[in-house]
C-alpha cells in the first residue's frame, strides 16, 4: 500500500493533492509539527535520511524530494498530468516543473530564514535575494497571463508542485499577491478543483488556504 506521510502544513501537501487528482489509492499518514520549534517530530524525520518532507512508501520503497514522488506517482498512474517528450509544450512543462523548487522555493526561504536570524531583508546581499523572489513572481504572473495554466492550456504537475509556494507557504512568509491578478485568478482556478479540496481538508482541516 502507497503510504504518504504528511506533515502538517509543508510541501507534503502536494502529493495528497496528487494522489487525489490521479486517483491512486493511499493511505494517509499525518504528523503534528512540535509545539515549541515548529518542526518535524523526530518520528516523521526518521522516515527519510534527509529528515524532510515529503516522504512516501510504497512497499519497499522510501522516497523523499518533491520533485521525484511528483515523477514516481505520475510514471505509476501511467503518465497522468506529464507532458512528454516530442509534445509541443514539453520544455514549458518541464521547465516550469523545475522551477517550483529548483528556483521558486529557494527565493522564498529568505523570506522565512533571515528574519529569523535578524537580517534586514532589504540591505545588501539579503536584498539582492528577497529581489529574486520578486522575479520569479514576476514570471509567474507574466506565463499566466498569456496561459491558464504553467505547461499551457492544461492542468498538470507543474502546476501541483508550483502551488505550495503560492499558498501554503505564505503562513511561514506572508507576501501580499494583490499587484499579481493573473496569479490571483490562477489561485481560484486551481483552488476550485475538487480533488484540492478534497486533498486540503484531508491533510490540513481547518488551515487557511491562502487563495488570495
Amino acid at each position: 500500500m502507497l503510504t504518504v506521510h504528511h506533515l502538517v502544513a509543508s510541501q507534503s501537501d502536494r502529493i495528497v493533492w496528487l494522489c487525489e487528482e490521479l486517483g491512486l489509492p493511499y493511505e494517509l499518514k499525518r504528523y503534528e509539527r512540535d509545539s515549541v520549534t515548529n518542526l518535524a517530530p523526530p518520528e516523521y524525520r526518521a522516515l527519510h535520511p534527509f529528515g524532510t518532507a515529503p516522504v512516501i512508501t510504497d512497499g519497499e520503497l522510501v522516497l523523499g524530494e518533491s520533485g521525484a514522488i511528483i515523477e514516481y506517482l505520475c510514471d505509476k498512474a501511467g503518465g497522468k498530468l506529464t507532458v512528454g517528450l516530442g509534445a509541443a509544450n514539453y520544455a514549458d512543462y518541464l521547465f516550469w516543473f523545475h522551477f517550483a523548487n529548483g528556483s521558486f522555493m529557494p527565493a522564498l526561504m529568505v523570506d522565512v530564514l533571515l528574519p529569523i536570524l535578524g537580517v534586514d531583508t532589504k540591505e545588501g546581499m539579503a536584498a539582492l535575494f528577497r529581489e529574486r523572489s520578486d522575479r520569479a513572481h514576476a514570471m509567474l504572473e507574466e506565463r499566466l497571463g498569456a496561459v491558464p495554466y504553467l505547461a499551457g492550456d492544461d492542468f498538470t504537475a507543474a502546476d501541483i508542485i508550483t502551488l505550495f509556494p503560492l499558498t501554503t507557504m505564505r503562513l511561514f512568509a506572508p507576501r501580499d499577491l494583490s499587484a499579481y491578478p493573473h496569479i490571483l485568478a490562477y489561485l481560484h482556478r486551481v483552488g476550485e478543483r475538487p480533488a484540492y479540496r478534497r486533498a486540503m481538508e484531508k491533510a490540513d482541516p481547518g488551515m487557511p488556504l491562502n487563495l488570495a
